[in-house]
């Protein structure tokens, strides 16, 4: 084989290898939710007396910090390009709730759909192989003589392994999608892009993260009430 042929072949079966690699990598497991921060405050002397200051002491914000203690989980298909909403979601929420935290991770699709992904690369690789060395690759499995379909395929071999390529990516790109834009309050389902067969608008989830924090906050102070 020519240089050509080994660059076309050593190509995807590098990609195959990486594939194979991280079909047996386990996923990260899911972080969990942080501990509440504990603040410490310090009493510093005043070199004057307060009576002796010029600007009274501002009040403490009744919603500083109401997402102290509280975590966000926004999961979302990274293949569809949700990304960019993921982010701008995340800034909302962290600017809105001064405290919480707000993790983006991606939503897998389906385990047979996620197998099938990357069983892809090994029919490219298939695809390749019959193109480049059909002529020792048939006896080899006990076809004595090439089917014509394989001079077909030989005759535009380019063309042909171009259109595998591409058409094999675009299928295993589906395969990987999940389509999914999930919300997660504290292991609490708030809003599901599976479900609802939309994204949720900035005004709507704040509304929910909003409500679900007042909720924890209100469980939260009955349970050291009645501790």
């Amino acid at each position: 084989m020519d240089r050509a042929q080994i660059l076309l072949l050593g190509l995807p079966l590098f990609l195959l290898c990486s594939d194979l690699v991280n079909l047996f990598v386990p996923p990260p497991a899911k972080p969990p939710p942080p501990l509440p921060h504990r603040h410490h405050h310090l009493q510093h002397q005043p070199p004057n007396p307060p009576e002796a200051l010029e600007f009274p002491p501002q009040k403490p914000s009744a919603v500083g910090g109401i997402g102290l203690g509280s975590t966000v989980f926004i999961n979302f298909c990274s293949s569809c390009s949700y990304r960019g909403t993921a982010v701008t979601m995340k800034k909302m929420l962290e600017t809105q709730f001064p405290g919480l935290d707000v993790v983006l991770a991606n939503y897998p699709p389906p385990l047979p759909k996620r197998v099938l992904a990357k069983l892809v690369p090994v029919a490219q690789i298939g695809v390749f192989a019959v193109i480049m060395a059909g002529e020792h690759i048939f006896p080899m499995i006990g076809i004595a003589a090439p089917p014509p379909w394989y001079y077909s395929l030989r005759a535009n071999r380019f063309g042909t392994i171009a259109s595998t390529w591409l058409l094999g990516n675009m299928f295993q790109s589906f395969l990987q999608s999940s389509g999914a834009f999930e919300v997660y309050c504290n292991d609490e389902l708030l809003f599901s892009k599976l479900k609802e067969a939309r994204f949720p608008g900035e005004i709507e989830l704040k509304d929910l993260v909003g409500r679900r924090l007042a909720n924890s906050r209100v469980t939260d102070g009955l349970g050291v009430m009645w501790s």
